[in-house]
């Protein structure tokens, strides 16, 4: 009994502990404290940036892409951009094509084989000219500003890679837009916070974000989450990452939970190829409490959920406290049926959608720690459809 007995509650701790008591901590703790204060000015003389972009059939939604960058206030003799077309076949090269003439500074590549954004996006920084890397998609649109407010940080020689804040669009009561667009406003806010604590920001977002041209890292191919791999290059060289709140972004969420919950697994995959890559950043002073409170805990989520619920089960044999925790624990297992069964009659309620979210987001953890002890021999996948 004492034994099932801690193996419950330290389940139930660890799963309260990244989701809840880690988020607190970091507010209690970064509460007045300001962010990077040795930044660029506008009348500065600003580094030279090579904008990166790996395209896959985004025949949607390149052209607004290529106008949002050469719309903003960043001088347009200060940067280039580069597009590689990683073997699309719909009408992204022609579109692309089109804008040429216009942009002496934008650079095209249409490569012939497909082979998946990192290697794409290795052989264009091969190619590149600036000082400062930013790596986006295609699908995230810039606001006026998000070059200068990502390059400004970089006067700090101690930064090495800098994140934007995600703003999301196009949300949708029917699907899971509302619960995802909270999931990733949270997530900008936990980076935010390390960062500003400790310049310890676990992961940026991978629809843009800033790195120094000699802290790139070229990402294995056969990597299925590259902007992880390349974050955590930057620790090993012992540099820092934080997150500007000022630099918006904008991106379409996912609205369908079939297709997010593929996004997921292939997420959780290779998140699982970097916690065997870099655990021994686990042993650093405050990197590694944020690695293993962010990351490694919520990685190992479902099995915590497992744990919990087995445990809670032989103890409900002996107990009436633990029945009735029982109760709830089934309550809550079965509200993602409540909530699918409401869809089809045309009801949404947020919170049981967001109970649903939890739910499906440690299945795909779940099924991704599985997939990766496969051979993964490389990095290419089917991107998450938006404007659902």
């Amino acid at each position: 009994m004492v034994v099932l007995a801690v193996i419950f509650w330290l389940s139930v701790f660890l799963v309260f502990h990244t989701y809840l008591f880690y988020p607190l901590i970091l507010e209690i703790l970064a509460s007045g404290r300001k962010g990077n204060q040795m930044v660029y000015e506008r009348d500065d003389e600003l580094p030279f940036v090579s904008v990166i972009i790996s395209a896959f059939n985004e025949e949607a939604v390149i052209a607004e892409k290529i106008e949002s960058i050469f719309a903003g206030d960043y001088p347009h003799n200060s940067f280039e951009v580069l597009i590689g077309s990683d073997h699309s076949v719909d009408g992204t090269a022609g579109i692309i094509g089109n804008y040429l003439p216009r942009h002496a500074n934008l650079r095209f590549w249409d490569f012939t084989i497909r082979r998946g954004k990192q290697n794409v996006v290795n052989e264009l920084v091969e190619a590149s000219t600036g000082s400062i890397l930013i790596l986006t998609d295609a699908n995230v649109m810039f606001d006026k500003s998000t070059i200068f407010k990502l390059v400004r940080h970089f006067k700090n020689p101690g930064i090495g890679l800098v994140d934007t804040n995600m703003i999301n669009k196009g949300l949708k009561i029917e699907g899971i837009s509302y619960q995802e667009k909270a999931y990733i406003s949270r997530e900008v806010r936990i980076k935010n916070m390390e960062g500003r604590l400790w310049g310890t920001m676990m992961g940026p977002f991978g629809g843009c974000y800033a790195i120094r041209r000699e802290d790139y890292s070229p990402v294995p191919p056969n990597y299925l989450v590259d902007d992880f791999y390349i974050n955590m290059k930057i620790f090993e060289k012992r540099k820092q990452a934080i997150n500007d709140l000022e630099a918006r972004v904008f991106e379409d969420v996912s609205n369908v939970l079939r297709d997010e919950l593929r996004r997921k697994v292939r997420i959780a995959t290779g998140n699982w190829q970097n916690l065997r890559t870099f655990s021994g950043l686990l042993f650093r002073k405050n990197l590694g409490f944020c690695f293993l409170s962010h990351k490694v805990l919520r990685w190992l989520g479902p099995f915590f959920i497992i744990a919990a619920l087995l445990t809670n089960i032989a103890l409900a044999f002996h107990s009436c406290f633990y029945l009735l925790l029982l109760g709830f624990h089934v309550l809550l297992l079965l509200l993602p049926l409540l909530d699918a069964f409401l869809k089809v009659m045309g009801i949404h309620i947020k919170l049981l959608r967001l109970v649903t979210h939890f739910y499906a987001m440690n299945l795909a953890l779940l099924i991704g720690f599985f997939r990766s002890f496969r051979k993964i021999s490389k990095g290419t996948w089917d991107r998450t459809p938006r404007n659902q």
